[in-house]
């Protein structure tokens, strides 16, 4: 991994959000670029500012309504185009520890045949303590932040944009069933250097806590199998094409 890219798509974060973000990008011990891609909701101070190391920013005309899926996969076409052969998404209400890509890369350089990389987090509360969770918590599912796409998983990135909005809400789980079903080889990082601002209640209630003032609600898909179960199947058909799986769907009543 001699040329890292971080992708951080955002939307209407706070300023002191976006700050944190970028200023751990900043300060990795090994380089990395950093592409900003606005939703639709650009902020303008991020030019006007003098970085130590360069912070690049896309500008999109206008929000798009698929979670950061879109912004996504427009920084990451850029990477590919442009040469980089390790490229990192960072939403931008998370951030990184110090030695993120420099870990990533010895993790690259010890597992050659491994076509992308899962690296480790942290739950953070709002205040940026730890939530006592192990960050293996669910088998089939690994956050948007943890992935790193080495060039074995590049074929497959656009699955992030052209997946229906309708499944942009669960596009990390849909993206990780995409890669497993292309029987991709994953390696794992031996440290936790992703920091995920967790404001899930149900991770909350599983460490015996009160979820916090201003937690989301849990995601429900319940709308997503009535979705399916009115498609054609030539419709179908297409909608597994642009997600890169096909899911069973439970026959009408």
């Amino acid at each position: 991994m001699q040329k890292p890219i971080i992708v951080t798509a955002y939307y209407k974060e706070e300023r002191t959000m976006l700050e944190r973000c970028i200023g751990s990008v900043q300060n990795q011990t090994c380089h990395a670029d950093h592409l900003l891609v606005a939703d639709g909701y650009p902020q303008s101070w991020i030019d006007e500012r003098q970085w130590p190391r360069e912070v690049r920013h896309i500008k999109l005309d206008r929000a798009h309504g698929d979670y950061g899926n879109t912004p996504r996969g427009v920084g990451a076409a850029l990477a590919i185009s442009e040469g980089y052969d390790g490229i990192s998404l960072l939403d931008a209400d998370n951030w990184l520890e110090p030695s993120h890509v420099a870990d990533c890369a010895a993790t690259a350089a010890e597992n050659p045949q491994a076509d992308y990389l899962v690296a480790r987090w942290n739950l953070r509360r709002p205040d940026e303590t730890i939530l006592p969770l192990p960050d293996d918590l669910f088998a089939d599912h690994v956050d948007t932040n943890c992935f790193v796409f080495l060039p074995g998983s590049f074929h497959k990135l656009n699955h992030f944009h052209i997946m229906p909005q309708e499944f942009s809400i669960v596009g990390d789980k849909v993206f990780y069933l995409a890669l497993k079903g292309a029987g991709l080889v994953s390696a794992k990082v031996p440290t936790r250097t992703v920091n995920y601002h967790c404001l899930w209640p149900s991770l909350y209630r599983l460490a015996g806590e009160e979820p916090p003032p201003g937690a989301k609600h849990d995601i429900d898909v319940s709308h997503l199998e009535a979705w399916l179960q009115q498609q054609t199947p030539r419709a179908l058909e297409l909608i597994y094409r642009r997600c890169g799986v096909q899911f069973v769907v439970k026959s009408r009543a």
